[in-house]
Protein backbone atom coordinates (compact mmCIF):
# COMPACT_ATOMS: atom_id res chain seq x y z
CA UNK A 1 0.00 0.00 0.00
CA UNK A 2 1.24 3.48 -0.85
CA UNK A 3 1.69 6.34 1.61
CA UNK A 4 -1.43 8.38 2.22
CA UNK A 5 -1.81 11.98 3.28
CA UNK A 6 -4.50 12.60 5.90
CA UNK A 7 -5.90 15.64 7.65
CA UNK A 8 -6.00 15.43 11.45
CA UNK A 9 -9.58 15.82 12.57
CA UNK A 10 -8.43 17.61 15.72
CA UNK A 11 -5.81 20.20 14.65
CA UNK A 12 -6.69 20.11 10.91
CA UNK A 13 -3.02 19.75 9.94
CA UNK A 14 -1.89 17.25 7.32
CA UNK A 15 0.00 14.10 8.28
CA UNK A 16 1.24 11.07 6.39
CA UNK A 17 0.60 7.38 6.98
CA UNK A 18 3.51 5.39 5.53
CA UNK A 19 3.17 1.95 3.88
CA UNK A 20 4.88 0.23 6.85
CA UNK A 21 2.35 1.90 9.16
CA UNK A 22 -0.51 0.30 7.24
CA UNK A 23 1.23 -3.07 7.59
CA UNK A 24 1.34 -2.56 11.36
CA UNK A 25 -2.34 -1.56 11.58
CA UNK A 26 -3.26 -4.64 9.58
CA UNK A 27 -1.19 -6.83 11.90
CA UNK A 28 -3.04 -5.63 15.01
CA UNK A 29 -6.38 -5.31 13.18
CA UNK A 30 -7.09 -1.65 13.85
CA UNK A 31 -7.98 1.12 11.39
CA UNK A 32 -5.42 3.83 10.62
CA UNK A 33 -5.52 6.88 12.92
CA UNK A 34 -7.56 10.01 12.26
CA UNK A 35 -5.42 12.13 14.62
CA UNK A 36 -1.87 13.24 13.76
CA UNK A 37 1.14 12.09 15.79
CA UNK A 38 1.23 15.17 18.04
CA UNK A 39 -2.50 15.12 18.76
CA UNK A 40 -2.33 11.41 19.59
CA UNK A 41 0.55 12.06 22.00
CA UNK A 42 -1.23 15.02 23.56
CA UNK A 43 -4.33 12.89 24.10
CA UNK A 44 -2.37 10.19 25.95
CA UNK A 45 -0.49 12.72 28.05
CA UNK A 46 -3.78 14.28 29.12
CA UNK A 47 -4.54 11.07 31.06
CA UNK A 48 -1.27 11.16 33.02
CA UNK A 49 -0.84 13.26 36.15
CA UNK A 50 2.54 12.74 37.79
CA UNK A 51 3.19 15.95 39.74
CA UNK A 52 -0.09 17.54 40.83
CA UNK A 53 -0.67 15.74 44.14
CA UNK A 54 -3.34 16.45 46.74
CA UNK A 55 -4.48 15.44 50.17
CA UNK A 56 -7.94 13.87 50.11
CA UNK A 57 -10.09 11.34 51.96
CA UNK A 58 -9.89 7.64 51.25
CA UNK A 59 -13.29 6.70 49.76
CA UNK A 60 -13.43 3.45 51.75
CA UNK A 61 -12.07 4.40 55.16
CA UNK A 62 -12.25 8.19 55.30
CA UNK A 63 -8.60 8.65 56.26
CA UNK A 64 -6.44 11.39 54.77
CA UNK A 65 -3.87 10.36 52.19
CA UNK A 66 -1.96 11.70 49.19
CA UNK A 67 -3.51 11.24 45.76
CA UNK A 68 -3.17 12.44 42.19
CA UNK A 69 -6.95 12.96 42.23
CA UNK A 70 -8.02 16.16 43.99
CA UNK A 71 -10.86 16.04 46.50
CA UNK A 72 -13.26 17.87 44.16
CA UNK A 73 -13.16 14.98 41.69
CA UNK A 74 -16.32 12.88 42.01
CA UNK A 75 -14.41 9.61 41.97
CA UNK A 76 -13.88 6.60 44.22
CA UNK A 77 -10.23 6.84 45.25
CA UNK A 78 -8.52 4.60 47.77
CA UNK A 79 -5.09 4.16 49.30
CA UNK A 80 -2.76 2.01 47.21
CA UNK A 81 -2.29 -0.56 50.00
CA UNK A 82 -6.04 -1.05 50.17
CA UNK A 83 -6.24 -1.19 46.40
CA UNK A 84 -3.71 -4.00 46.28
CA UNK A 85 -5.35 -5.82 49.20
CA UNK A 86 -8.11 -8.42 49.32
CA UNK A 87 -10.78 -6.37 51.10
CA UNK A 88 -12.65 -5.61 47.88
CA UNK A 89 -13.53 -7.42 44.64
CA UNK A 90 -13.01 -5.76 41.23
CA UNK A 91 -15.60 -8.14 39.76
CA UNK A 92 -18.30 -6.65 41.99
CA UNK A 93 -18.19 -3.46 39.89
CA UNK A 94 -18.80 -5.23 36.55
CA UNK A 95 -21.45 -3.94 34.16
CA UNK A 96 -23.29 -5.27 31.12
CA UNK A 97 -22.50 -3.63 27.84
CA UNK A 98 -25.22 -1.17 26.81
CA UNK A 99 -25.75 -0.97 23.05
CA UNK A 100 -27.85 2.18 23.40
CA UNK A 101 -24.87 4.34 24.48
CA UNK A 102 -21.51 5.12 22.86
CA UNK A 103 -18.68 2.98 24.20
CA UNK A 104 -16.58 5.82 25.56
CA UNK A 105 -19.52 7.27 27.47
CA UNK A 106 -20.05 3.88 29.13
CA UNK A 107 -16.35 3.62 29.87
CA UNK A 108 -16.32 6.96 31.69
CA UNK A 109 -19.35 5.99 33.77
CA UNK A 110 -17.73 2.66 34.63
CA UNK A 111 -14.45 4.27 35.64
CA UNK A 112 -16.14 6.95 37.75
CA UNK A 113 -17.77 4.26 39.93
CA UNK A 114 -14.70 2.03 40.21
CA UNK A 115 -12.08 2.30 43.02
CA UNK A 116 -8.95 3.98 41.70
CA UNK A 117 -5.46 3.96 43.21
CA UNK A 118 -4.64 7.28 44.84
CA UNK A 119 -1.15 6.95 43.39
CA UNK A 120 -0.26 4.46 40.67
CA UNK A 121 2.33 2.36 42.42
CA UNK A 122 3.08 -1.36 42.14
CA UNK A 123 5.44 -3.67 44.03
CA UNK A 124 6.74 -0.81 46.15
CA UNK A 125 8.51 -1.22 49.49
CA UNK A 126 8.46 1.78 51.81
CA UNK A 127 7.71 3.99 48.79
CA UNK A 128 4.17 5.20 49.47
CA UNK A 129 4.64 8.64 47.92
CA UNK A 130 5.72 7.45 44.47
CA UNK A 131 3.52 7.75 41.39
CA UNK A 132 3.67 5.76 38.17
CA UNK A 133 6.36 3.70 39.84
CA UNK A 134 7.15 -0.01 39.71
CA UNK A 135 9.45 -1.95 42.03
CA UNK A 136 10.57 1.00 44.17
CA UNK A 137 12.35 0.48 47.47
CA UNK A 138 12.79 3.21 50.09
CA UNK A 139 12.01 5.89 47.50
CA UNK A 140 10.23 9.21 47.90
CA UNK A 141 8.39 11.37 45.35
CA UNK A 142 9.69 9.65 42.24
CA UNK A 143 7.57 9.03 39.14
CA UNK A 144 7.78 7.27 35.78
CA UNK A 145 10.26 4.93 37.42
CA UNK A 146 11.26 1.27 37.43
CA UNK A 147 13.52 -0.68 39.79
CA UNK A 148 14.98 2.05 42.00
CA UNK A 149 16.32 2.08 45.55
CA UNK A 150 16.71 5.03 47.91
CA UNK A 151 15.96 7.64 45.25
CA UNK A 152 14.17 10.95 45.89
CA UNK A 153 12.54 13.63 43.71
CA UNK A 154 13.27 12.06 40.33
CA UNK A 155 11.38 11.31 37.11
CA UNK A 156 11.82 8.94 34.16
CA UNK A 157 14.46 6.77 35.80
CA UNK A 158 15.41 3.09 35.87
CA UNK A 159 17.87 1.09 37.95
CA UNK A 160 19.00 4.00 40.11
CA UNK A 161 20.36 3.77 43.64
CA UNK A 162 21.07 6.38 46.31
CA UNK A 163 20.47 9.47 44.18
CA UNK A 164 18.30 12.58 44.01
CA UNK A 165 16.83 15.11 41.58
CA UNK A 166 17.35 13.14 38.36
CA UNK A 167 15.47 13.34 35.07
CA UNK A 168 15.81 10.66 32.36
CA UNK A 169 18.70 8.86 34.04
CA UNK A 170 19.44 5.14 34.07
CA UNK A 171 21.77 2.67 35.81
CA UNK A 172 23.40 5.28 38.03
CA UNK A 173 24.35 5.58 41.72
CA UNK A 174 25.21 8.34 44.20
CA UNK A 175 24.34 11.13 41.76
CA UNK A 176 22.49 14.43 41.91
CA UNK A 177 20.79 16.93 39.59
CA UNK A 178 21.48 15.15 36.28
CA UNK A 179 19.53 15.20 33.01
CA UNK A 180 19.72 12.45 30.41
CA UNK A 181 22.69 10.56 31.84
CA UNK A 182 23.40 6.84 32.13
CA UNK A 183 25.75 4.29 33.67
CA UNK A 184 27.46 6.74 36.02
CA UNK A 185 28.68 6.95 39.61
CA UNK A 186 28.91 10.12 41.67
CA UNK A 187 27.95 12.39 38.79
CA UNK A 188 26.60 15.82 39.71
CA UNK A 189 24.93 18.72 37.86
CA UNK A 190 25.47 17.09 34.46
CA UNK A 191 23.63 16.57 31.20
CA UNK A 192 23.82 14.16 28.25
CA UNK A 193 26.78 12.31 29.76
CA UNK A 194 27.42 8.60 30.09
CA UNK A 195 29.79 6.24 31.90
CA UNK A 196 31.23 9.05 34.02
CA UNK A 197 32.58 8.88 37.58
CA UNK A 198 33.20 11.43 40.33
CA UNK A 199 32.60 14.44 38.10
CA UNK A 200 30.71 17.74 38.12
CA UNK A 201 29.06 19.87 35.44
CA UNK A 202 29.68 17.65 32.45
CA UNK A 203 27.93 18.14 29.14
CA UNK A 204 28.08 15.49 26.42
CA UNK A 205 30.92 13.54 27.99
CA UNK A 206 31.57 9.80 27.95
CA UNK A 207 33.89 7.66 29.98
CA UNK A 208 35.23 10.57 32.02
CA UNK A 209 36.54 10.35 35.57
CA UNK A 210 37.39 13.22 37.92
CA UNK A 211 36.46 16.02 35.53
CA UNK A 212 34.93 19.43 36.22
CA UNK A 213 33.00 21.78 33.90
CA UNK A 214 33.84 19.93 30.71
CA UNK A 215 32.02 19.29 27.44
CA UNK A 216 32.49 17.06 24.37
CA UNK A 217 35.11 14.95 26.20
CA UNK A 218 35.81 11.25 25.72
CA UNK A 219 37.66 8.95 28.14
CA UNK A 220 39.44 11.72 30.00
CA UNK A 221 40.55 12.16 33.60
CA UNK A 222 41.57 15.20 35.63
CA UNK A 223 40.22 17.76 33.18
CA UNK A 224 39.17 21.18 34.46
CA UNK A 225 37.19 23.48 32.15
CA UNK A 226 38.26 21.21 29.26
CA UNK A 227 41.93 21.62 30.15
CA UNK A 228 44.04 18.56 30.91
CA UNK A 229 45.72 18.73 34.32
CA UNK A 230 47.83 16.37 36.35
CA UNK A 231 46.12 14.58 39.20
CA UNK A 232 47.80 16.87 41.72
CA UNK A 233 46.86 20.02 39.78
CA UNK A 234 43.26 18.88 39.45
CA UNK A 235 42.92 18.10 43.15
CA UNK A 236 44.36 21.50 44.01
CA UNK A 237 41.88 23.30 41.74
CA UNK A 238 38.96 21.32 43.12
CA UNK A 239 39.86 22.33 46.67
CA UNK A 240 39.54 25.94 45.60
CA UNK A 241 35.90 25.40 44.59
CA UNK A 242 33.39 25.51 47.40
CA UNK A 243 30.95 22.84 46.26
CA UNK A 244 29.06 23.03 49.54
CA UNK A 245 28.11 26.70 48.98
CA UNK A 246 24.73 27.48 47.42
CA UNK A 247 25.90 30.79 45.93
CA UNK A 248 28.97 29.09 44.48
CA UNK A 249 26.92 26.34 42.86
CA UNK A 250 24.47 28.88 41.41
CA UNK A 251 27.35 30.69 39.73
CA UNK A 252 28.73 27.41 38.41
CA UNK A 253 25.32 26.61 36.93
CA UNK A 254 25.46 29.88 34.99
CA UNK A 255 28.97 28.96 33.81
CA UNK A 256 27.63 25.56 32.78
CA UNK A 257 24.89 27.10 30.61
CA UNK A 258 27.44 29.34 28.90
CA UNK A 259 29.72 26.36 28.30
CA UNK A 260 26.87 24.36 26.73
CA UNK A 261 26.16 27.14 24.22
CA UNK A 262 29.80 27.14 23.13
CA UNK A 263 29.92 23.34 22.83
CA UNK A 264 29.33 21.30 19.69
CA UNK A 265 25.93 19.64 19.71
CA UNK A 266 25.46 16.38 17.91
CA UNK A 267 22.25 16.54 15.87
CA UNK A 268 20.83 13.76 18.07
CA UNK A 269 21.95 11.76 21.10
CA UNK A 270 21.90 8.25 19.66
CA UNK A 271 24.05 5.38 20.96
CA UNK A 272 24.64 1.89 19.51
CA UNK A 273 21.75 2.20 17.07
CA UNK A 274 20.96 1.52 13.42
CA UNK A 275 18.41 3.21 11.17
CA UNK A 276 16.78 5.33 13.86
CA UNK A 277 15.57 8.90 14.22
CA UNK A 278 14.60 10.98 17.22
CA UNK A 279 16.63 11.83 20.30
CA UNK A 280 18.09 10.12 23.36
CA UNK A 281 18.04 6.60 21.93
CA UNK A 282 20.27 3.69 22.90
CA UNK A 283 20.36 0.23 21.30
CA UNK A 284 17.74 1.08 18.69
CA UNK A 285 17.05 -0.61 15.38
CA UNK A 286 14.61 0.43 12.67
CA UNK A 287 12.92 2.92 14.99
CA UNK A 288 11.74 6.37 14.00
CA UNK A 289 10.48 9.43 15.78
CA UNK A 290 11.57 7.89 19.06
CA UNK A 291 12.51 9.85 22.16
CA UNK A 292 14.06 8.78 25.47
CA UNK A 293 14.44 5.09 24.63
CA UNK A 294 16.76 3.08 26.86
CA UNK A 295 17.47 -0.63 26.80
CA UNK A 296 16.48 -1.24 23.18
CA UNK A 297 13.73 -0.26 20.75
CA UNK A 298 13.11 -2.15 17.52
CA UNK A 299 10.74 -1.86 14.56
CA UNK A 300 8.82 0.92 16.27
CA UNK A 301 7.65 4.44 15.54
CA UNK A 302 6.45 7.45 17.49
CA UNK A 303 7.36 6.16 20.94
CA UNK A 304 8.37 8.17 23.97
CA UNK A 305 10.11 7.13 27.21
CA UNK A 306 10.65 3.43 26.66
CA UNK A 307 12.78 1.05 28.71
CA UNK A 308 14.11 -2.51 28.75
CA UNK A 309 13.22 -3.24 25.17
CA UNK A 310 10.12 -2.78 23.03
CA UNK A 311 9.32 -4.15 19.60
CA UNK A 312 6.63 -3.49 17.01
CA UNK A 313 5.07 -0.53 18.78
CA UNK A 314 3.54 2.64 17.37
CA UNK A 315 2.31 5.71 19.23
CA UNK A 316 3.22 4.41 22.67
CA UNK A 317 4.45 6.14 25.79
CA UNK A 318 5.33 7.68 28.00
CA UNK A 319 6.77 4.79 30.00
CA UNK A 320 6.45 1.54 28.08
CA UNK A 321 8.92 -1.31 28.44
CA UNK A 322 9.23 -5.02 27.70
CA UNK A 323 6.32 -4.64 25.30
CA UNK A 324 5.64 -6.19 21.91
CA UNK A 325 2.83 -5.07 19.62
CA UNK A 326 1.72 -1.99 21.50
CA UNK A 327 -0.42 0.81 20.13
CA UNK A 328 -1.75 4.01 21.69
CA UNK A 329 -0.76 2.90 25.19
CA UNK A 330 1.30 4.32 28.06
CA UNK A 331 2.73 2.95 31.31
CA UNK A 332 2.31 -0.52 29.86
CA UNK A 333 4.42 -3.61 29.25
CA UNK A 334 6.60 -5.55 31.71
CA UNK A 335 6.24 -8.61 29.53
CA UNK A 336 3.11 -7.47 27.69
CA UNK A 337 2.04 -8.30 24.15
CA UNK A 338 -0.67 -6.88 21.93
CA UNK A 339 -1.75 -4.10 24.30
CA UNK A 340 -3.93 -1.51 22.56
CA UNK A 341 -5.34 1.73 24.02
CA UNK A 342 -4.19 0.85 27.54
CA UNK A 343 -2.55 2.44 30.55
CA UNK A 344 -0.93 0.78 33.56
CA UNK A 345 -1.34 -2.68 32.12
CA UNK A 346 1.51 -5.05 33.05
CA UNK A 347 2.34 -8.63 32.06
CA UNK A 348 -0.75 -8.94 29.90
CA UNK A 349 -1.64 -10.18 26.43
CA UNK A 350 -4.44 -9.22 24.05
CA UNK A 351 -5.80 -6.36 26.17
CA UNK A 352 -7.71 -3.36 24.84
CA UNK A 353 -9.09 -0.17 26.38
CA UNK A 354 -8.11 -1.24 29.89
CA UNK A 355 -6.49 0.40 32.90
CA UNK A 356 -4.57 -0.94 35.90
CA UNK A 357 -4.76 -4.63 34.96
CA UNK A 358 -2.08 -7.19 35.70
CA UNK A 359 -1.10 -10.77 34.72
CA UNK A 360 -4.17 -11.15 32.55
CA UNK A 361 -5.16 -11.82 28.95
CA UNK A 362 -8.04 -11.17 26.57
CA UNK A 363 -9.56 -8.18 28.34
CA UNK A 364 -11.67 -5.44 26.81
CA UNK A 365 -12.58 -2.26 28.72
CA UNK A 366 -11.55 -3.60 32.13
CA UNK A 367 -10.32 -1.94 35.31
CA UNK A 368 -8.20 -3.25 38.17
CA UNK A 369 -8.23 -6.94 37.22
CA UNK A 370 -5.49 -9.34 38.27
CA UNK A 371 -4.96 -12.85 36.92
CA UNK A 372 -8.18 -12.78 34.87
CA UNK A 373 -9.03 -13.79 31.32
CA UNK A 374 -11.87 -13.21 28.83
CA UNK A 375 -13.49 -10.26 30.58
CA UNK A 376 -15.40 -7.22 29.29
CA UNK A 377 -16.19 -4.35 31.65
CA UNK A 378 -14.95 -6.67 34.43
CA UNK A 379 -17.60 -9.29 33.63
CA UNK A 380 -16.38 -12.86 33.11
CA UNK A 381 -17.30 -14.62 29.84
CA UNK A 382 -16.61 -17.97 28.29
CA UNK A 383 -13.86 -17.84 25.69
CA UNK A 384 -16.14 -18.15 22.67
CA UNK A 385 -18.68 -15.69 24.10
CA UNK A 386 -15.93 -13.15 24.78
CA UNK A 387 -14.82 -13.00 21.16
CA UNK A 388 -18.38 -12.81 19.84
CA UNK A 389 -19.26 -9.92 22.15
CA UNK A 390 -15.97 -8.15 21.43
CA UNK A 391 -16.76 -8.08 17.71
CA UNK A 392 -20.27 -6.77 18.42
CA UNK A 393 -18.85 -3.99 20.60
CA UNK A 394 -16.33 -2.96 17.94
CA UNK A 395 -19.13 -2.78 15.37
CA UNK A 396 -21.21 -0.74 17.82
CA UNK A 397 -18.27 1.63 18.41
CA UNK A 398 -18.17 2.28 14.67
CA UNK A 399 -21.94 2.51 14.22
CA UNK A 400 -22.48 4.75 17.28
CA UNK A 401 -19.21 6.67 17.77
CA UNK A 402 -18.54 9.09 20.59
CA UNK A 403 -18.47 12.73 19.47
CA UNK A 404 -16.64 15.23 21.69
CA UNK A 405 -17.42 18.91 22.23
CA UNK A 406 -15.16 19.91 19.34
CA UNK A 407 -16.92 17.53 16.99
CA UNK A 408 -14.12 14.96 16.87
CA UNK A 409 -15.40 11.45 16.17
CA UNK A 410 -14.12 8.51 18.20
CA UNK A 411 -14.64 5.06 16.73
CA UNK A 412 -12.82 1.82 17.45
CA UNK A 413 -9.11 2.43 17.00
CA UNK A 414 -8.93 5.77 18.80
CA UNK A 415 -7.55 6.36 22.28
CA UNK A 416 -9.89 7.76 24.94
CA UNK A 417 -11.27 11.28 24.30
CA UNK A 418 -9.30 13.95 26.14
CA UNK A 419 -12.45 15.49 27.61
CA UNK A 420 -13.16 12.24 29.49
CA UNK A 421 -9.85 12.29 31.35
CA UNK A 422 -10.25 12.16 35.15
CA UNK A 423 -7.82 15.08 35.36
CA UNK A 424 -8.01 18.70 34.35
CA UNK A 425 -5.77 19.40 31.38
CA UNK A 426 -3.33 21.57 33.32
CA UNK A 427 -2.89 18.89 36.00
CA UNK A 428 -1.41 16.51 33.44
CA UNK A 429 1.90 16.34 31.63
CA UNK A 430 0.05 17.33 28.45
CA UNK A 431 0.40 20.86 29.83
CA UNK A 432 4.18 20.35 30.07
CA UNK A 433 4.63 19.39 26.43
CA UNK A 434 1.67 21.25 24.90
CA UNK A 435 1.34 24.39 26.99
CA UNK A 436 -2.07 26.10 26.86
CA UNK A 437 -3.54 29.07 28.65
CA UNK A 438 -6.66 28.68 30.77
CA UNK A 439 -8.90 30.40 28.23
CA UNK A 440 -7.71 28.15 25.39
CA UNK A 441 -8.25 25.02 27.46
CA UNK A 442 -11.79 25.98 28.46
CA UNK A 443 -12.65 27.08 24.93
CA UNK A 444 -11.65 23.65 23.59
CA UNK A 445 -14.10 21.92 25.93
CA UNK A 446 -11.52 20.74 28.44
CA UNK A 447 -11.32 21.48 32.16
CA UNK A 448 -8.91 23.67 34.13
CA UNK A 449 -7.79 23.29 37.75
CA UNK A 450 -7.08 26.47 39.73
CA UNK A 451 -4.31 26.27 42.31
CA UNK A 452 -5.55 25.17 45.71
CA UNK A 453 -4.90 27.31 48.77
CA UNK A 454 -2.18 25.77 50.91
CA UNK A 455 -2.94 25.60 54.63
CA UNK A 456 0.65 25.80 55.78
CA UNK A 457 3.05 28.69 56.25
CA UNK A 458 6.84 28.64 55.95
CA UNK A 459 8.79 28.69 59.18
CA UNK A 460 11.98 29.66 57.36
CA UNK A 461 12.57 31.57 54.12
CA UNK A 462 15.20 30.68 51.52
CA UNK A 463 17.24 33.80 52.33
CA UNK A 464 17.58 32.62 55.92
CA UNK A 465 19.02 29.20 55.06
CA UNK A 466 22.80 28.97 55.62
CA UNK A 467 24.69 29.29 52.35
CA UNK A 468 26.95 26.34 53.16
CA UNK A 469 25.55 22.88 53.86
CA UNK A 470 28.23 22.50 56.53
CA UNK A 471 26.50 25.22 58.52
CA UNK A 472 23.04 23.63 58.35
CA UNK A 473 21.94 22.01 61.59
CA UNK A 474 19.97 18.77 61.78
CA UNK A 475 17.00 20.78 63.06
CA UNK A 476 16.28 21.90 59.50
CA UNK A 477 14.17 18.76 59.10
CA UNK A 478 11.65 20.34 61.47
CA UNK A 479 11.26 23.48 59.36
CA UNK A 480 8.82 24.33 56.58
CA UNK A 481 10.94 26.03 53.93
CA UNK A 482 9.38 28.60 51.63
CA UNK A 483 9.95 28.00 47.92
CA UNK A 484 11.73 30.86 46.17
CA UNK A 485 9.05 30.89 43.47
CA UNK A 486 6.32 31.59 46.06
CA UNK A 487 3.74 29.97 43.81
CA UNK A 488 4.18 32.72 41.23
CA UNK A 489 5.58 30.45 38.49
CA UNK A 490 3.78 28.03 36.18
CA UNK A 491 5.62 25.00 37.56
CA UNK A 492 3.01 23.60 39.95
CA UNK A 493 4.89 25.22 42.81
CA UNK A 494 3.92 23.86 46.23
CA UNK A 495 5.01 27.21 47.79
CA UNK A 496 6.85 25.38 50.59
CA UNK A 497 8.62 22.11 51.25
CA UNK A 498 10.39 20.09 53.92
CA UNK A 499 13.76 18.37 54.04
CA UNK A 500 13.45 14.75 55.13
CA UNK A 501 16.21 13.22 57.25
CA UNK A 502 17.59 10.82 54.62
CA UNK A 503 17.69 13.70 52.16
CA UNK A 504 19.72 15.82 54.58
CA UNK A 505 22.13 12.94 55.13
CA UNK A 506 22.67 12.75 51.36
CA UNK A 507 23.34 16.48 51.07
CA UNK A 508 25.87 16.41 53.86
CA UNK A 509 27.61 13.30 52.60
CA UNK A 510 28.27 14.86 49.19
CA UNK A 511 28.59 18.53 50.25
CA UNK A 512 25.47 19.57 48.35
CA UNK A 513 23.86 22.85 49.48
CA UNK A 514 20.20 22.83 50.44
CA UNK A 515 17.77 23.61 47.61
CA UNK A 516 15.75 26.82 47.62
CA UNK A 517 13.01 25.49 45.37
CA UNK A 518 10.31 22.91 46.07
CA UNK A 519 10.65 19.54 44.35
CA UNK A 520 8.14 20.45 41.62
CA UNK A 521 9.97 23.64 40.69
CA UNK A 522 13.27 21.77 40.69
CA UNK A 523 11.76 19.17 38.36
CA UNK A 524 10.66 21.81 35.89
CA UNK A 525 14.10 23.41 36.00
CA UNK A 526 15.49 20.10 34.74
CA UNK A 527 12.59 19.55 32.35
CA UNK A 528 13.29 22.84 30.58
CA UNK A 529 16.79 21.67 29.72
CA UNK A 530 15.34 19.01 27.44
CA UNK A 531 14.65 19.38 23.73
CA UNK A 532 11.02 19.07 22.58
CA UNK A 533 9.54 15.83 21.25
CA UNK A 534 9.68 17.12 17.69
CA UNK A 535 12.05 16.93 14.73
CA UNK A 536 13.11 19.61 12.25
CA UNK A 537 14.95 19.19 8.97
CA UNK A 538 18.23 21.10 9.15
CA UNK A 539 21.68 21.38 7.61
CA UNK A 540 24.95 20.88 9.43
CA UNK A 541 26.40 24.15 10.77
CA UNK A 542 29.99 23.11 10.05
CA UNK A 543 31.39 25.38 7.35
CA UNK A 544 31.35 23.79 3.88
CA UNK A 545 29.40 20.73 5.06
CA UNK A 546 26.29 19.94 3.00
CA UNK A 547 24.89 17.13 5.16
CA UNK A 548 21.25 17.33 6.24
CA UNK A 549 19.41 15.58 9.06
CA UNK A 550 16.35 15.45 11.31
CA UNK A 551 16.98 16.98 14.72
CA UNK A 552 15.16 18.06 17.85
CA UNK A 553 17.07 21.36 17.75
CA UNK A 554 14.74 23.83 16.06
CA UNK A 555 16.31 26.19 13.47
CA UNK A 556 15.94 29.21 15.75
CA UNK A 557 17.99 27.65 18.56
CA UNK A 558 21.40 29.22 19.38
CA UNK A 559 23.34 25.94 19.76
CA UNK A 560 26.04 24.82 17.32
CA UNK A 561 24.56 21.68 15.72
CA UNK A 562 26.69 19.31 13.65
CA UNK A 563 25.97 16.22 11.60
CA UNK A 564 27.35 12.87 12.74
CA UNK A 565 30.48 13.04 10.59
CA UNK A 566 31.48 16.57 11.57
CA UNK A 567 30.65 15.97 15.22
CA UNK A 568 32.87 12.89 15.36
CA UNK A 569 35.64 14.81 13.65
CA UNK A 570 35.61 17.55 16.29
CA UNK A 571 34.76 15.86 19.59
CA UNK A 572 37.71 14.40 21.44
Amino acid sequence: MEAQNKTCQNCKKDFTIEPEDFNFYEKIKVPPPTFCRECRLQRRLAYRNTHALYRRKDSFWGKDFISSYSSDKNLIVIDQKTWWGDSWDPFSYSIEYNFSKPFFEQWAEFRNKFPLQGLTNSQGINSDYCNFADESKDCYLISASWKNERVFYSNSITDIKDSMDLYVVHRTQFSYDDVNCTDSYQLFYSQDSHNCVNSYFLYDCRGCTDCFMCSNMRSKSYCFFNRQLTKEEYQKRMKEINLSSYSSIQQKKKDFEEMKLKSIHRFAHILNSYNVSGNNIENGKNAHYCFDSTGGVEDSKDVFWTARGIKDCISCGPAVGMLELGYESFDTGVGGKNCLFCSNVYTTENVEYSFNCFNSSNLFACLGLRNKHYCIFNKQYKKEDFFVLREKIIKHMNDMPYIDKKGNIYKYGEFFPTELSPFCYNETIAQDYFLKEKEEILASGLSWKDSETRNYKPTILPKDIPDDIKDVSDDIVNEIIGCEHKGECKDRCTTAFKIIRDELTFYKRFDIPLPRLCSNCRYYTRFKQRNPLKLWHRKCMKENCTNEFETSYSPDRPEIVYCEKCYNGEVY
